[in-house]
């Protein structure tokens, strides 16, 4: 099986963490591999897999231990097998941010990740406030193939959801990523729906999903649980099994 190759972009503290480890939960319910790699300098991407805690990031690791670095010391298994990353940020003050996700991408390359664990998806949770440098990365070097972006109806959301599609389809033409759709985390703002639709068409793209408001996801995360550890809401577990589906389909014929 090829390795569907994902990036989840969107606004910081809009729910893309949240959305993306309980979407890796989901297809790892549907028996695929995956890997979650965490492209945010926070490296909180990945905490609900593997119970609320952080784990060592590749940054941190590599300053540590330098050329003696090995996959063991990066790469974490979570929940239900789950291979859990997070590239890490710069030490506070020093450096750029998206150089250190050039360098962490670079690492795992050098170490041959992808061909030792051969995932069947690999999620690539990527801050998209602003989508220089490194934060492009997984769109501008060929490391995905599909995008997804996470928005609400808010204005500041949805303006950087514009941003994030007019960065890939500058890149599109070179053959990388292609934005397949977003993905709607309710605020329950008025007419949020209707909002999303309207942005959507001048953006271009589709609505995948819509994720609703619930208590659910807050509950989950104060245990450092995705909805699916947690089981006491089948119905949120049942909208991320959807977007899990969804998202399958959506990119079958992509890679032959």
């Amino acid at each position: 099986m090829t390795t569907r190759k994902i990036a989840i972009y969107g606004k910081g503290g809009i729910g893309k963490s949240t959305t993306t480890s309980n979407l890796s939960a989901a297809l790892a319910q549907r028996g695929c591999k995956v890997m979650q790699i965490g492209c945010d300098p926070k490296a909180d991407s990945t905490k609900n897999l593997v119970g609320g805690d952080r784990i060592p990031t590749v940054l941190d690791q590599l300053r540590a231990k330098g050329n003696k670095l090995t996959l063991e010391d990066v790469v974490f298994p979570g929940w239900n097998g789950v291979l859990c990353v997070e590239a890490g940020g710069p030490t506070p003050g020093v450096g750029c941010a998206g150089r250190g996700i050039i360098t962490a991408f670079q690492k795992l390359q050098e170490l041959h990740a992808f061909d030792i664990y051969q995932p069947d998806v690999v999620l690539y949770d990527v801050l998209g406030d602003v989508v220089c440098g490194g934060f492009a990365m997984p769109i501008r070097d060929g490391y995905a193939r599909e995008v997804y972006i996470v928005s609400s109806g808010e204005m500041m959301s949805l303006y950087a959801a514009s941003n994030i599609a007019t960065a890939i389809r500058n890149f599109g033409s070179r053959g990388y990523a292609k934005l397949k759709g977003v993905i709607l985390n309710s605020k329950n703002i008025p007419d949020e729906e209707a909002i999303v639709r309207k942005a959507l068409e001048e953006i271009g793209t589709d609505l995948t999903c819509i994720i609703p408001r619930s208590t659910a996801i807050q509950e989950a995360e104060a245990e450092g649980k995705t909805v699916f550890q947690a089981g006491t809401r089948p119905e949120m577990m049942q909208v991320y099994s959807d977007l899990a589906d969804r998202i399958l389909a959506a990119g079958e014929g992509e890679y032959t």
